[in-house]
């Protein structure tokens, strides 16, 4: 993915992939632990999002093919995002061919997302984590895995629909369904007083 057209979604540590990605090809093992832990949580929410238990597994396989292709990347901190999603989506895809599986809504029993939070996409709402993957867990899968990537692996609309294959003003109305499904979800008691962090962030 190129550096252009992600200006509506910056994360505020892109900068600092953008150094450990050039880094990490370089060959400096701590700069690749530093990308890792700066993309793997939202990276594990969105697959656990549409692959339930089998994320971690997709995700191991994901990853060693982004430590063999790194060198070859060519982007900043958030075109490796988008990069590191489509590789997960497509060992995704390959997992579910393999097994004779389709992906199913993240509503399935048994392949519920885990997810930190939605407060910064629902104004004035902090959930806890569980409250979070039950909401998601009942949008359909394509709103579902548009909010993910979006909101968890933060991607901007122009990368999250690159990596769902699908044009950008279909992701768009996507994104925004789920969110307003997800709005009319909530309910007062749902909310706690924990301190909001974005999809995906670190702890």
């Amino acid at each position: 993915m190129g550096r252009g057209g992600h200006a509506q979604r910056v994360s505020a540590d892109d900068p600092a992939l953008s150094t450990a990605v050039v880094r990490a090809q370089d060959g400096d093992e701590a700069a690749f632990v530093v990308l890792y832990r700066l993309v793997q949580p939202g990276l594990l929410s969105y697959l656990r999002g549409i692959a339930g238990e089998d994320a971690e597994g997709i995700a191991a396989a994901a990853w060693r093919e982004i430590a063999c292709e790194l060198p070859r990347f060519r982007g900043d901190g958030h075109g490796f995002r988008g990069w590191a999603a489509s590789i997960a989506r497509r060992h995704a895809l390959g997992h579910f061919r393999l097994h004779g599986a389709a992906p199913g809504s993240p509503g399935s029993p048994g392949t519920p997302p885990t997810v930190d939070n939605i407060a910064h996409t629902l104004p004035g709402a902090t959930l806890s984590a569980e409250t979070a993957q039950a909401l998601v867990a009942r949008l359909p899968r394509a709103q579902a895995e548009a909010v993910l990537l979006r909101h968890a692996v933060r991607l901007d609309e122009r990368a999250a629909a690159q990596v769902m294959g699908r044009p950008r003003p279909v992701v768009r109305m996507l994104a925004r369904r789920g969110l307003r499904s997800l709005a009319r979800l909530l309910r007062p008691d749902d909310l706690t007083h924990h301190v909001p962090r974005p999809l995906g962030e670190p702890r």
